[in-house]
């Protein structure tokens, strides 16, 4: 890469991890969401003043898995999510999808 060209976040993922639909950039996509979930639970979870414990308690589940969920180390099931984000967080799930 030239000194002082600007690359977009598109354009920096096609030349380091290739174009959409190679293994290696859909790894790094599968990747991205995962983390993104996490974030955004973590987000609102703090957004609402609970802490991890709190908020396993309201969804059923344990503060483990809610660690677990934030720090990328687990995946959620779609089922749980709801529970997290419906019970817990007092909000509700949109989903979306992308051809």
């Amino acid at each position: 890469m030239k000194k002082g060209k600007t690359l977009t976040l598109d354009q920096f993922k096609e030349a380091h991890y290739g174009k959409r639909g190679t293994s290696k950039r859909d790894k790094l996509e599968k990747g991205y969401e995962t983390f993104k979930l996490g974030a955004l639970i973590h987000e609102a979870r703090l957004e609402k003043g609970l802490t991890q414990d709190e908020l396993a308690e309201k969804c059923g589940t344990t503060k483990s898995y809610i660690s677990k969920i934030e720090n990328n180390i687990k995946e959620v099931r779609i089922s749980t999510l709801q529970k997290i984000v419906e019970l817990g967080l007092g909000g509700h799930v949109q989903l979306s999808i992308k051809l």
